[in-house]
């Protein structure tokens, strides 16, 4: 199996689930806490691309932050991944990366199917 990629945040509740499901599975995993290590621009775009999605489905739109910013009211595809460079929590969670593909684990239940392709 290749070596699977989590951007993970250690409070969601979620996110820890999936880390869970790559460690009961023995994946061979890099963590990487983004709220800590803030991804570049590019990485954010290579995740999209990966993922197959805009910026704003790669966004919580549900977060106080993304109101507070009005960012429902922005439709420009760059000031929405400047958003979420400048501002992490923004990004939803977890990311599972897997090769050239990309996964929202949301529920942590799609890892399943994502590890066994």
């Amino acid at each position: 199996m290749k070596e699977v990629t989590i951007w993970h945040n250690p409070r969601c509740s979620k996110s820890r689930e999936a880390l869970s499901i790559l460690e009961q599975k023995e994946c061979t995993h890099t963590v990487i806490k983004y709220l800590e290590e803030t991804p570049t621009k590019t990485q954010i775009k290579k995740i999209l691309t990966m993922l197959k999605v805009t910026p704003r489905e790669m966004m919580r739109t549900k977060e106080t932050l993304y109101k507070e910013l009005e960012l429902q009211n922005e439709h420009n595809d760059e000031k929405l991944i400047d958003a979420m460079h400048s501002h992490p929590k923004l990004i939803q969670r977890p990311i599972i990366v897997r090769g050239d593909k990309a996964l929202i684990a949301r529920p942590p239940s799609l890892l399943e199917d994502f590890l066994n392709v």
